[in-house]
């Protein structure tokens, strides 16, 4: 398999695109929508909420996790997650710094 070469790309570049790769698929966009609505952490009703396997579920908790959008505790034998809203604020202003770019009104190109 071949290398991303993400070193070549800077710190914001690699941040834009960890962050699109958390909202790449529904079931994370799911959990955090999920995670919002409650307004807790939430501990182990998401496969009853999302509709996967809790295989699949624990799969994207950790990619959100490893992301630093959410963060888990341990509480006993279970894990409790909730929206890391420190990685949460900054992830924002990250993506509207890039989304809130123009285009330039003078430039003809194509």
């Amino acid at each position: 398999m071949g290398l991303t070469k993400s070193e070549i790309f800077t710190d914001q570049q690699n941040q834009i695109s960890n962050i699109a790769k958390a909202f790449g698929h529904p079931a994370r966009v799911a959990i955090l929508q999920h995670l919002f609505k409650i307004k807790s952490c939430i501990c182990g009703d998401l496969v009853d909420e999302i509709g996967l396997a809790q295989p699949t579920i624990s799969q994207h908790l950790k990619e959100l996790k490893n992301l630093g959008l959410i963060k888990g505790n341990i509480e006993g034998t279970s894990i409790c997650y909730c929206i890391n809203q420190n990685n949460w604020t900054q992830m924002k202003s990250v993506i509207a710094e890039f989304i809130n770019q123009d285009i330039n009104e003078e430039n003809n190109c194509c």
